[in-house]
């Protein structure tokens, strides 16, 4: 049985933050395919909490349990306050309003102008802005926040892979959420976009007071953005800590994600 990594900074305090995702003992099978083994999270208010694990780990099973996707076999899923698995389709939905997704292929319409990628997710919630809604408004102050006002009539194709990444965060950021969950967030992005896209992640941070999981194979998006990480390794969380903490572990299995 290994030795479980834990590091807690014992001057933070931590039981006196507000917990906004709270995840305990977590499973989820398939089969005779254990993915997540008791899988225990917990994301602060206005954190950045980083999430590292090897592909087939587990980590997208965990985010669609996180959101109601999926149901885990067994464990707790507490979303703001919220049980998910006491909650009907109703109340789920309107939680998910309050989650906003960056998806690693940025998943924009390719038929649909930026504009109208923008536009789709306020026509389809207006109920959630209390009727008073102006639209135009909103599309061109998220797509000013992260730069790309200019490109409101442009088409998907006609931008390039950073331009897309931002204009995606931009629909996410203009249902104002609550959280942000980013699943890999510079993959496929070269240095300098990548640099750009965190950059903008943490000002959007400061600007909007989100907490943010940030699921990434990037170790210098982790080194730059993440306040605490956990490695998930085996279905568990098996290692807990700042960068810096981590990075001086010397357990094999913790080495492996710095190298």
């Amino acid at each position: 049985m290994k030795e479980e990594i834990e590091i807690i900074d014992k001057d933070s305090q931590v039981t006196q933050r507000e917990k906004i995702i709270d995840i305990k003992e977590l499973q989820k099978s398939f089969g005779d395919n254990h993915v997540l083994n008791g899988f225990n999270m917990t994301l602060f208010k206005g954190e950045n909490l980083v999430i590292m694990g090897k592909s087939g780990s587990g980590k997208s099973v965990m985010i669609k349990c996180l959101v109601g996707l999926m149901s885990p076999d067994s464990g707790s899923v507490n979303v703001m306050g919220k049980d998910l698995k006491g909650l009907d389709r109703t109340a789920l939905d309107e939680l998910r309003t309050d989650v906003g997704f960056l998806f690693q292929g940025s998943a924009l319409y390719d038929s649909m102008t930026v504009r109208e990628n923008l536009e789709f997710p306020l026509r389809r919630h207006k109920d959630k802005f209390d009727g008073a809604l102006n639209v135009e408004k909103r599309v061109m102050e998220a797509l000013e926040n992260v730069g790309l006002a200019h490109t409101v009539d442009l088409m998907p194709s006609e931008l390039s892979g950073g331009m897309k990444r931002r204009v995606a965060l931009a629909r996410t950021l203009i249902m104002q959420p609550k959280i942000i969950l980013y699943d890999e967030p510079t993959s496929g992005l070269d240095p300098i976009t990548s640099k750009e896209i965190i950059e903008l992640m943490l000002r959007i941070q400061e600007q909007y007071k989100t907490s943010s999981l940030i699921i990434t194979h990037d170790v210098d998006c982790a080194r730059v953005i993440s306040d605490r990480m956990i490695l998930l390794v085996d279905g568990i969380n098996y290692a807990e800590g700042t960068f810096k903490e981590l990075s001086k572990v010397t357990d094999p299995k913790v080495r492996a994600f710095f190298k």
